[in-house]
């Protein structure tokens, strides 16, 4: 379906977000006195998939492997620029204020990176009249049609499986061990600025291979997949029992307490 697209400098897309940056770009956001988060989800893969799993691809490219227990699992790490309001880097007149420098996701917003994520514009925070322009951002094929939109999508598809390494590395060295089950819920790790931008450049700088072998604790908040977790010999974790510097994102309903497995 054909979409068009302008954008109308509303300013909505850059308030109260949490904005995924590559290695490269943390590093920048941090130089900049920004906040980055550690986004941390874990995918059970006991298995490799079969050749025509689109989506399994997908997250395997973006991820590194690991153990969870005797589970072989793989992680896949998002840092993300945080911030309650406004951006920042927004100026008072909405406009960006490092624009030729802004992050690949602002070039991309409102496409999808994932190809596997439906485009939908009902979803995203653009107003109407955004989709009444004459310009074309997607075409009857479903390709993205704006060249710099294109170029950041794959720029970013290729930053993610670049950076899977590193971003190993990165939570080896701040010793990073706990995730949330893809599709159920993330941990968000906040380490101090300082600290994680000496962590950044460190994991760049090292070709270590840290991946496969070490050992991830996997939190939930209901009671069925902690028992799940237990039965396939998992380190798993209530998510009422982390401690008070990590935070934990649920993406479905959880029981009051999942204590018990």
């Amino acid at each position: 379906m054909k979409i068009s697209f302008s954008c109308t400098m509303c300013g909505r897309c850059c308030h109260g977000l949490r904005l995924p940056l590559s290695v490269d770009e943390a590093s920048q956001w941090l130089a900049r006195g920004g906040s980055v988060e550690l986004f941390c989800e874990a995918i059970p893969w006991p298995d490799e998939p079969a050749p025509d799993n689109g989506p399994a691809a997908h997250k395997r490219r973006r991820s590194f492997p690991a153990v969870s227990g005797q589970l072989p699992i793989r992680v896949i790490v998002s840092l993300m620029a945080s911030f309650p309001d406004a951006c920042p880097n927004l100026l008072p007149d909405m406009r960006c204020g490092i624009y030729d420098e802004r992050p690949r996701a602002c070039r991309v917003y409102p496409a999808e990176v994932n190809p596997h994520v439906p485009f939908d514009p009902a979803t995203k925070l653009c107003p109407p009249d955004a989709w009444a322009s004459v310009a074309t951002l997607r075409d009857d094929t479903g390709a993205w049609t704006d060249p710099e939109v294109a170029r950041s999508i794959t720029a970013m598809r290729d930053a993610d499986a670049r950076d899977a390494r590193v971003k190993s590395r990165l939570c080896a060295s701040l010793g990073i061990d706990v995730a949330g089950l893809s599709n159920e819920a993330t941990v968000v790790h906040r380490p101090l600025s300082e600290r994680l931008a000496d962590a950044l450049r460190r994991a760049q700088r090292d070709d270590t291979d840290t991946g496969g072998h070490r050992d991830w604790r996997l939190a939930s908040h209901r009671r069925h997949t902690m028992q799940l977790l237990a039965q396939a010999s998992c380190h798993a974790v209530d998510a009422t029992a982390l401690p008070d510097a990590l935070a934990f994102l649920g993406f479905v309903p959880g029981d009051e307490a999942a204590t018990g497995a």
